[in-house]
């Protein structure tokens, strides 16, 4: 990217990382590699040493599924942000303060927002969350979490709106069809109350920017009819094929992501950088910098994707500065991912209301969005949201119980129980004897 983009609005970091169900032992104690490899690509463009002014920060498998379906992620989370905001805090380029802005969790999804001190941090207000699962019967096992604020112009104005996604699709690749009903489910239901007097509730496209970031777990799938799959060693020729940037732009054209928005099944006016220039982030075996898994085809899983109210059909306004993935991290079969986006500055100055995407209102009015679903917030999210969460909360706690009675294994706990329960029984029935 050369010296002359024009970063005169807000920079924007967005991370993501599948921490393989690791709870506090998913993180190296050192972050610098994963959140502030953006730092000298914004010094530079920027021509003056400042941090980002918003960092979003997401995480899928944050934690064992029997503690995230009880709701015991608090010291997970706490002990997250204390990292995070440390580690931004001491490799900023004048030792800025950062603020959490706001957090939600959902099982195990979580986002983390945060927004420099001395910058837009002192004109964020109507911070909102929001949550729905997307997993069988709704539960949080998949999902996404969101968090929206609004940034008020720096001339009182009503400013903008920013609206951030994490979430964990439905995995395996024959499942493309979930994945694609996963997006419809979270467009529909992951709503936030309407920043307007007795409003109703709107879907992450009322805003003025959106960032939707997370393990969308689509996957490479190359057809039965292209050359490599004829190749005696299929898996490692098509491992050659993605060490190289060349290999993987060709590829990249059967990866399931870029198909269906391609078909506009899916993300419908989101934007997405350049992914293939990295190498594929799933699935590695672990401990392992750069050694695929035999157990499936590489893809790339995890991505970050983007839209502002002034993108038109052909691009997007935003201007991706990096967008990468981080070899170094071993500890999960996924690599973490990090975007840097300069953000356009306002059109204008308004005083009501704040400028929203297109989709907001009527997709269908919109010649490029003709064939894409009406999202209009789901009757029954609130319905199917708290349904799925108290089935997790009770799913949860018994699971809880047999890693308890297994110290630590599930599946010893239940024998235990089960061997208890034969032993009782025995006892009962020699007692009913002797009498």
């Amino acid at each position: 990217m050369s010296s002359t983009t024009n970063l005169k609005g807000i920079v924007v970091q967005v991370a993501s990382y599948n921490t393989n169900l690791q709870g506090n032992l998913g993180l190296p104690q050192d972050l610098v590699d994963w959140l502030n490899p953006t730092l000298t690509v914004s010094n530079f463009l920027t021509r003056a040493p400042n941090g980002p002014d918003i960092v979003a920060v997401g995480f899928q498998e944050l934690l064992p599924l029997h503690l995230g379906f009880s709701g015991l992620s608090r010291s997970v989370i706490k002990s997250r942000d204390n990292l995070i905001r440390s580690q931004i805090e001491e490799h900023a380029p004048n030792k800025e303060s950062y603020n959490l802005v706001a957090h939600e969790v959902l099982v195990g999804v979580a986002l983390l927002v945060y927004a420099r001190d001395n910058g837009v941090g002192r004109r964020i207000c109507d911070v909102q969350t929001s949550w729905t699962g997307c997993g069988p019967a709704w539960m949080g096992n998949k999902g996404a979490v969101g968090v929206r604020f609004r940034v008020r112009g720096e001339d009182g104005s009503a400013g903008e709106v920013f609206t951030f996604v994490n979430a964990h699709l439905t995995a395996h690749a024959p499942k493309l069809k979930q994945r694609i009903n996963d997006w419809n489910h979270i467009a529909r239901t992951l709503l936030f109350p309407s920043l307007h007097e007795k409003g109703q509730p709107t879907t992450m496209y009322s805003t003025s920017h959106l960032f939707f970031s997370g393990d969308l777990n689509f996957r490479l799938d190359v057809p039965a009819s292209h050359p490599l799959r004829a190749h005696p060693d299929y898996i490692a020729r098509l491992n050659a094929y993605l060490d190289t940037e060349e290999g993987r732009k060709e590829l990249k054209e059967h990866d399931q992501l870029l198909i269906e928005r391609g078909k506009n099944t899916v993300f419908q006016g989101l934007s997405e950088a350049e992914f293939w220039r990295f190498k594929c982030t799933y699935k590695f075996k672990l401990n392992s910098v750069d050694q695929y898994s035999t157990k499936r085809i590489p893809s790339w899983t995890d991505r970050i994707l983007y839209a502002t109210y002034t993108d038109t059909p052909d691009s997007s306004k935003i201007v991706p500065l990096l967008y990468t993935s981080i070899p170094s991290y071993t500890t999960s079969d996924h690599k973490p991912i990090v975007a840097l986006l300069a953000i356009p500055p306002p059109t204008e100055s308004e005083s009501s209301p704040s400028p929203s995407l297109p989709p907001s209102t009527s997709s269908k009015a919109i010649p490029y969005l003709r064939n894409t679903p009406d999202y209009r917030p789901d009757p029954r999210a609130n319905l199917k949201r708290y349904v799925g969460k108290g089935l997790g909360r009770i799913i949860g706690f018994i699971w809880f119980v047999f890693v308890l009675l297994g110290l630590g294994n599930a599946a010893i706990g239940i024998s235990n129980v089960v061997l208890g329960m034969g032993a009782w029984s025995w006892w009962r029935k020699s007692n009913i004897e002797l009498v």
